[in-house]
């Protein structure tokens, strides 16, 4: 592959990336995921009301993958910011490791 068809492949895979962000709450089941309904079947119900109820360890920018009063809007955006975190640490971290001795 060629440097510009590498650079083509990378800005569809960033648009995907982002547009399935856009869509993710618009798709996204309202039923707890897998995780939640495996452990609701593991643990007992007083045990796990009691997990759900007690403060995190360090607290989310943006819990539950929404920013608070914005509805689905707010979910689009931190979901979209999540996004596109991750692709520029990444990016940071390719070229961090990249360097040519």
């Amino acid at each position: 592959m060629s440097g510009n068809s590498n650079m083509k492949f990378l800005y569809a895979g960033i648009a995907i990336a982002l547009l399935l962000s856009i869509l993710a709450p618009f798709l996204a089941s309202p039923d707890p995921d897998g995780l939640e309904s495996a452990a609701g079947g593991v643990i007992e119900e007083s045990k796990m009301s009691e997990l759900e109820e007690m403060e995190p360890a360090v607290s989310s920018p943006m819990p539950d993958y929404a920013i608070e009063g914005m509805g689905k809007s707010g979910e689009i955006m931190a979901i979209a910011i999540g996004t596109i975190a991750v692709l520029a640490i990444s990016f940071g971290l390719g070229k961090v490791f990249n360097k040519k001795a």
